[in-house]
């Protein structure tokens, strides 16, 4: 980028700076779009940008494809009930471990070694994420049915990056696997946060999903149940989309779902016109 193109693109973004500031704003990266890891510095050193011009960011992170290589170390098979992770009590130690220290600790050196400043909590910290079991079929995968987000306010307040790992609890001392867009969505609404972005290993949501071209832009929460009766949303963007539709009905103004395989997807997301994935709102 050239330097006119340069001065061209903050005035172009001034406005959602102004409109951002001091706003909250939760990121979820998802495991399948973490796999590159030049990549995932740049994604780091991108939420450093935002926090830098007053915007609140929370990450919110997911690691399926590390916490199935350990699995398989360990001499397990990874086993999936319809597209979900099984995870009996073994396997909630390794999501743990996986999520709250390997992936988690990673991000936050990221994103400190690109200038910014993280701290790292999972969501039995802090009361954060409390769960019941989702379904009995699915082990301890937690759905969530209470957020205290002191702990994560008490960090922006400070000027830190809060990164959050999907490990929930209940009273009983059990250890919940909670799926990330799920936390994303119930955090973010929770914080009240602005908007909301889950960024993944897709495009956005596309009218012919063999036709990158044909991405949607803009969708109302109204029209997706148009679009499922389509077949436009199908498969595993049903319960993707349903969490941006809960993250709007939880008073979210915005969701985007991006790829986060694009180089500063997120910044041409929130500072742009255009924007890069598909945004939902009521």
């Amino acid at each position: 980028m050239d330097k006119v193109k340069q001065a061209e693109f903050l005035i172009e973004a001034l406005p959602y700076i102004r409109k951002y500031y001091n706003k909250i704003v939760v990121v979820k990266y998802g495991g399948n779009a973490m796999t590159e890891e030049g990549l995932k510095s740049s994604v780091m050193r991108d939420l450093v940008v935002l926090n830098t011009l007053g915007i609140k960011v929370v990450l919110v992170h997911g690691g399926g494809p590390e916490i199935s290589a350990l699995i398989k170390k360990l001499g397990k098979e990874p086993k999936f009930v319809n597209g979900l992770r099984y995870t009996d009590e073994e396997t909630a130690e390794i999501v743990r471990m996986v999520l709250a220290g390997k992936v988690n600790k990673s991000l936050v050196e990221m994103i400190e070694a690109g200038g910014g400043k993280a701290i790292g909590i999972c969501g039995q910290d802090g009361h954060l994420l409390k769960c019941e079991k989702q379904d009995e079929q699915l082990g301890f995968v937690g759905k969530v049915v209470s957020i205290d987000t002191t702990v994560v306010t008490d960090l922006l307040g400070l000027g830190y990056i809060p990164v959050i790992s999907t490990v929930g609890y209940d009273d009983d001392g059990n250890i919940y696997n909670v799926n990330a867009d799920t936390a994303a969505s119930a955090i973010a609404g929770a914080l009240g946060a602005e908007s909301l972005i889950l960024m993944t290993d897709i495009k956005g949501l596309l009218e012919n999903k063999d036709d990158p071209a044909s991405l949607i832009r803009k969708v109302y929460v109204s029209d997706i149940p148009a679009l499922v009766k389509q077949g436009i949303i199908s498969g595993g963007m049903i319960p993707k989309i349903e969490c941006c539709k809960e993250a709007i009905r939880r008073g979210v103004q915005k969701v985007f779902i991006t790829d986060g395989r694009v180089p500063h997807s997120i910044l041409i997301e929130i500072l742009s016109d255009e924007g890069s994935g598909t945004m939902f709102y009521s």
